[in-house]
């Protein structure tokens, strides 16, 4: 192009980096969530029904799942996608005020839920390339190796399950 043509990258722009959730970068984070909040897996952590708290829980996944349990990285990276999607549905679509975390293992599993006390349940519909928003349940879906809702007196728990060993 006209007057382009010595027009060179800027120096370390192959260097760039990505600006997304890193478990290696979250570290510290995460372990502040765990003593602030507590441990999702000794019993149903509540967290306030904000935006701002699915960083909060996708920590609380974060370091459960690499420092107490000891799986992998990618492990890790899958829960935490589907804790956030879980979350921002609690948060956005039951108009409550506070949700609840709980994350559990069992030989082969790991299970996650988050309750909320709306008895309104969550719709898995089918979504197109360019959809910009609907996703949640069907990432849960593709990921998770189950999901479902469990119906309370008070509202519902929603969670996913995921084979331990396939990640």
């Amino acid at each position: 192009m006209a007057g382009l043509e010595d027009t060179g990258q800027p120096r370390g722009a192959g260097r760039a980096t990505v600006a997304r959730w890193s478990p290696a970068v979250e570290d510290e984070h995460a372990l502040r969530a765990m003593e602030l909040y507590g441990n999702p897996t000794e019993g149903e952590v509540p967290l306030p029904s904000r935006p701002e708290s699915a960083a909060t829980a996708r920590r609380l996944a974060q370091v459960v799942v690499l420092r107490e349990w000891r799986l992998s990285p990618k492990f890790a990276e899958d829960t935490v996608l589907l804790v956030s999607e879980l979350v921002g549905n609690a948060v956005r679509h039951t108009g409550a005020r506070v949700f609840g975390l709980r994350m559990r293992r069992r030989p082969g599993w790991a299970r996650v839920e988050v309750r909320d006390p709306s008895r309104g349940l969550p719709c898995l519909i089918p979504v197109q390339p360019l959809d910009l928003s609907g996703r949640g349940l069907f990432l849960v879906d593709t990921l998770a190796d189950r999901w479902g809702v469990d119906l309370l007196p008070r509202g519902k728990t929603t969670w996913f399950e995921m084979r331990v060993g396939d990640r």
